[in-house]
């Protein structure tokens, strides 16, 4: 199935979206360092990303239409910081708000489906208006503001056309869900939003995929089982107290069966231990990106990852790792910073995934990545749902709509 990506950053979506099945013609991004990383990934023959052609420029200017009547799938990670809780939150007036191109892409290639996601703080409620102005542009991409039309008497327009199921141009059945990652397996607390729709000339219906993984279960198999600490080699009396807050509930769930509460969610020592072993200020020669920057410090709020919790939302930042953000927080209560290679284990992105750029653009880089598990766990439940229609093989016409 042939696919487009907007915005691909360091490749986490574009990844994930490739391991499920979709082949990328093309995958398209402005930064620099990014695209190095694309670049140098693809001249060393890492699987799928060798197949790609590496766009490095404004997508603003990218014509789409030659991608039309071949595209299967447009894909995408619309810059965050419009909507993201860490930016200047201002949404629809940012410069960098990307979902207009988004959406043209959309009109322009005019695909079986796309998917695009975007950070939690596009839903918050000082966002809710835009919000639904997006999900309506991706319903009826080709209907077009009028003259100076603004956005918000626009959004008035689409949502008539939407109540009154008249439109007979192109469509697109979306929805959307707050998608926990490490309900997915990995090994992060990173909550994104996905929004997906399907054209509505195929007729069929795309739901989410459920969450495998459980905090439940991580609890279970810490102070039930004791399997998660039997795992890791941890003797009984170097083991941690059931904490306060958390004593009832691990009570509770003494009477279940484990099958009932899914697999445990995994921690940063599921990710990380079998990493090589360095000091701050060092280099592994044996894993390419992992070394530990110093000069990491507690700050009030931003305390670091706990080593046996799936790991704190990894953070960007306009100008490198904010503070105390994208740290560890070992057994005997050291702190210090995730290497580069850490920090993509906890995105789920393969060791021979390399990042290219200075230690902080490499975690500008991972801060903003999806989850390559995540991505390929949406991605497959849409390839079997664009399967089932039958249409992975068939393009059927669309009449424009007249606006």
């Amino acid at each position: 199935m042939k696919s487009i990506e907007l915005f691909a950053g360091a490749g986490g979506l574009a990844l994930g979206t490739s391991i499920a099945g979709f082949e990328h013609e093309s995958v398209l991004e402005w930064d620099a360092n990014a695209c190095r990383t694309l670049r140098a990934n693809k001249s060393r023959g890492v699987v799928h990303v060798r197949d790609w052609e590496i766009i490095e420029g404004d997508v603003r200017k990218y014509d789409f239409r030659a991608h039309a009547d071949r595209t299967l799938l447009v894909c995408g990670g619309p810059p965050c910081q419009p909507f993201s809780l860490g930016g200047k939150h201002r949404g629809a007036d940012d410069h960098r708000n990307m979902f207009p191109q988004a959406v043209r892409a959309v009109r322009e290639i005019r695909p079986l489906a796309f998917m695009f996601e975007n950070v939690k703080g596009l839903l918050r409620q000082n966002f809710a208006n835009y919000y639904s102005y997006i999900i309506h542009r991706f319903r009826f991409p080709d209907v077009f503001p009028r003259g100076d039309e603004d956005w918000i008497h626009h959004l008035g327009r689409l949502e008539k056309l939407h109540t009154s199921g008249r439109s007979s141009g192109l469509q697109y059945n979306v929805v959307f869900q707050l998608l926990n990652a490490a309900d997915f397996g990995v090994p992060q607390v990173r909550q994104r939003v996905f929004i997906v729709g399907v054209r509505a000339d195929l007729g069929v219906d795309f739901s989410f995929p459920s969450g495998t993984h459980t905090e439940d279960g991580l609890l279970y198999s810490k102070w039930v089982s004791g399997e998660y600490w039997q795992r890791h080699g941890i003797r009984e009396r170097d083991r941690p107290l059931v904490p306060d807050r958390k004593r009832a509930r691990v009570e509770r769930l003494r009477s279940y069966l484990p099958e009932l509460l899914g697999a445990p969610w995994r921690t940063v020592r599921d990710a990380i231990h079998d990493l090589p072993r360095i000091t701050v200020g060092q280099r592994s020669t044996r894993v390419a990106n992992h070394f530990l920057n110093p000069g990491a410090k507690s700050y009030a709020g931003h305390t670091g990852s706990p080593l046996d919790e799936p790991a704190k939302t990894l953070k960007a930042g306009d100008h490198g790792v904010p503070g105390g953000e994208n740290t560890l927080r070992l057994d005997d209560g050291q702190l210090r910073y995730l290497s580069v290679r850490e920090c993509a284990r906890l995105q789920t992105f393969p060791d021979d995934w390399t990042f290219e750029g200075s230690w902080t653009e490499s975690m500008r880089q991972l801060g903003n990545a999806v989850p390559v598990t995540l991505a390929e766990t949406v991605a497959r439940r849409l390839i079997d749902v664009l399967a089932s229609s039958g249409a992975a093989g068939c393009r059927g016409s669309v009449r424009r709509s007249v606006r």
